[in-house]
């Protein structure tokens, strides 16, 4: 049996790093946050012109930016079987050699920065969040140490999934009342100005209409995201690292180790393959719901045209969503099978750049951060012998 105690007399090179963190603190969450969003998003797409798959198999993305790529395709509109000529850049280049290079910033750059940008305000805001409950993680050290606890890393996800859903809402409105159609008549000269003509035909009431289930749907979702990731990649790692340096001490040993280069970055992974398992178990069953109740907004954006109290028709539209998922339910034996049909392979898809994603949010992290002092822990062994683990 052992026992283990924070060392934090282990020599400094900080300085007046304290000072300049209290300095940095705000640029730094911005920074760290921007960039691994922006990473992530980029490094996403690039992975989908190797892929046959579009980018949406590998990471749910709100937006589509290839949608009107595909729409203007002749081969894919014709549903030939696939080929190299189906690849994204091939894709891509058909629309711009009879569309011009207008076609990109017109079509495809509108989603991509949509995306970038919510996903850069969900990590800032978690960021900023976390700093403000932890104070450790305020400092913006490459080690935080003592780690935050669960319940605060929920608390940030959760706020930073709720600030999400509230930025996302009109994103989420356009995404359901798409029509590619619309586009291919030449009503519209691109995403920006259909957005623009959208947005203010449907009003803030359609903007917001099923956001219930959206912010119920973010908040959770990224609240135990995050708790998960923060969960196994800290408490996990020191964890393990105790039990492992700290058995079988000799009576009277002290020594000093620094863990494997393979042990964080193996945690690091499982710490992103838990978190997306456990952000589908929340999401997923409510992302069935939410698919039922977005299927009938056209329905209610009309009706809401033509009585006087518009709001009725949105707030009923809960109670009616609840009827149509019973009845679905009914056909398939069961809540429970109803709502995590499809979980394993929604769940498989996810892991994967869920996994590279937040990696990379925490190099850009930690490539940002302070170079604070010699993060430690000591173990002490029943008989006397003492294990110290720099945690650098």
């Amino acid at each position: 049996m052992t026992k283990d105690l924070y060392d934090p007399s282990i020599p400094t090179s900080r300085g007046d790093a304290d000072t300049a963190a209290a300095a940095r603190k705000p640029a730094n969450n911005i920074v760290q946050g921007t960039s691994a969003a922006g990473v992530r998003a980029v490094g996403t797409q690039l992975v989908a012109f190797y892929f046959r798959a579009p980018v949406k198999a590998f990471f749910r993305m709100r937006v589509d930016y290839m949608q009107m790529v595909r729409a203007v395709n002749p081969l894919i509109q014709a549903g030939e079987r696939w080929s190299f000529r189906q690849t994204t850049p091939l894709l891509l280049a058909h629309a711009v050699k009879h569309y011009g290079w207008g076609f990109i910033p017109n079509q495809v750059l509108p989603p991509l920065i949509a995306n970038a940008s919510v996903g850069a305000l969900l990590y800032t805001t978690y960021l900023t969040t976390l700093s403000t409950l932890h104070a450790p993680s305020s400092h913006h050290s490459r080690r935080v140490h003592p780690p935050p606890p669960p319940t605060a890393t929920f608390t940030a996800g959760l706020l930073a999934g709720t600030l999400q859903s509230i930025v996302a809402a009109p994103l989420d409105a356009l995404v359901i009342r798409f029509k590619v159609s619309e586009m291919l008549t030449g009503q519209y000269s691109s995403m920006w100005t259909y957005a623009h003509h959208k947005l203010r035909e449907i009003g803030p009431r359609g903007v917001f209409a099923g956001y219930g289930l959206s912010l119920l749907k973010e908040s959770l979702g990224y609240g135990v995201f995050f708790a998960a990731f923060e969960g196994v990649k800290q408490q996990g790692f020191y964890g393990y690292a105790r039990w492992y340096y700290g058995r079988g001490l000799r009576p009277g040993e002290e020594t000093t180790v620094r863990p494997h280069f393979t042990m964080e970055p193996a945690f690091l992974l499982a710490a992103g393959m838990a978190a997306s398992v456990c952000q589908q178990v929340v999401q997923h069953p409510l992302g069935k719901v939410q698919d039922v109740h977005w299927g009938r907004l056209e329905s209610m954006d009309y009706a809401a045209k033509l009585v006087p109290q518009a709001w009725r028709v949105y707030a009923n539209a809960y109670r009616d969503t609840w009827v149509q998922c019973a009845l679905q339910k009914e056909k398939v034996g069961g809540w429970a099978r109803w709502l995590y049909r499809g979980f394993v392979m929604n769940t498989l898809r996810q892991v994967p750049s869920t996994s590279a994603g937040l990696i990379v949010f925490e190099l850009v992290r930690r490539r940002y951060a302070l170079v604070g002092e010699e993060a430690a822990i000591r173990v002490e062994g029943e008989d006397g012998g003492v294990v110290t683990i720099l945690l650098n």
